[in-house]
């Protein structure tokens, strides 16, 4: 016989699982649907892609280390050579570099990493379906808890009605744990089938990363050609590319000034397009840095040889915070932590 501690249950259950629905959705939601751009992506786009925002500060350093507008010392430090710049992100770190003196790389990686230019980028990648908005992520995740709860009061509002029908089951022979067990079995299913997705790039951005990792060397249009096809390598793969006597110099300060650490998830592989990278920041992230990293699991960034590595991002095109929690950076773009090191977000 059902009782009223079996509709509570159904209740709970059923509004948690509509709630849960209602999230996850919204974190697989894109809202600016297009086809891939093939190897036409921005330079800084392609490296927020692969590596997060860590390698968007990095990919830019690098142009400009080899164009001759700043310098790259052993001691990590950068220093400004030439107050020309290409883009929006060039004009922050050329701000945050400051005097002569110049700053600390690791330093400087974590400031401007966190800056609205950095974070918008990941906003648009997240907008066109390239990456999944990381706020929408952990708001799925949040709901998914919520079902989790429950499930678990429906089972212990199950164990007290089946202890009353043992003891006492009066007209009811059925015994009272048999309504449960189809809620219970239920909600488990839910769970199972609507898992949030654990890699912050989705399928089409790593379709992307194939194909511009795939043919020749991607060579981007908005670099001198002389140095395109080392600036388009550092993007897609970090440090990595930095291969060879001549440019040990330039691997070992951009290595040295690696300012997060990297927790690959299942299956990822570095330098490759087919797995997919989660972030975690480290001890150079703090809770100022942008939403397209973060500090909790839910986040993202960082790689502990940062522009080798593979990350990604977390962020949101909607809200903002740059705290650990679900919002962005206190300007339009996402916010949350930062991501760090070369690596990131993509597939690597």
């Amino acid at each position: 016989m059902l009782d009223f501690r079996f509709f509570l249950a159904f209740a709970l259950v059923a509004c948690a699982v509509a709630v849960s629905a209602v999230f996850n959705r919204r974190s697989r939601r894109v809202t600016d649907v297009r086809g891939l751009p093939g190897r036409g992506l921005p330079l800084l786009d392609a490296a927020f892609l692969a590596g997060g925002p860590a390698r968007v500060v990095d990919t830019a350093l690098v142009r400009m280390e080899r164009e001759g507008r700043v310098v790259i010392s052993r001691a990590h430090r950068v220093t400004v050579t030439s107050d020309r710049t290409s883009d929006p992100v060039e004009r922050v770190l050329i701000t945050a570099v400051g005097g002569r003196a110049g700053r600390d790389l690791s330093v400087l990686r974590t400031s401007v990493m966190g800056s609205p230019e950095v974070q918008r980028i990941g906003d648009g990648l997240a907008a066109r379906g390239l990456l999944r908005n990381p706020a929408a992520l952990r708001a799925a995740r949040r709901a998914r808890r919520l079902v989790l709860l429950a499930l678990l009061v429906a089972v212990v509002l199950g164990a007290v009605s089946t202890v009353r029908w043992l003891n006492g089951p009066g007209e009811s022979a059925a015994p009272a744990f048999v309504p449960y067990f189809p809620l219970v079995l239920f909600t488990v299913l839910v769970l199972v089938a609507t898992r949030p997705p654990r890699s912050r790039i989705t399928p089409a951005g790593l379709r992307q990363l194939q194909l511009m990792r795939g043919g020749s060397a991607w060579r981007p249009r908005e670099v001198q050609r002389e140095h395109a096809r080392l600036v388009g390598a550092f993007a897609l793969d970090g440090t990595a590319a930095l291969g060879g006597s001549a440019h040990r110099a330039l691997r070992e300060a951009l290595d040295g000034g690696a300012a997060v650490l990297l927790r690959p998830v299942r299956g990822s592989r570095r330098g490759r397009a087919g797995g997919g990278t989660e972030y975690a920041a480290g001890a150079g992230a703090g809770a100022g840095a942008g939403a397209w990293c973060g500090t909790s699991s839910g986040s993202s960034c960082g790689s502990s040889g940062h522009s080798g590595g593979s990350h990604h991002s977390c962020g949101s095109s909607s809200s903002h915070s740059c705290g650990g929690s679900s919002h962005s950076c206190g300007s339009s773009s996402s916010c949350g932590s930062s991501c760090g090191g070369g690596g990131g977000c993509g597939g690597s």
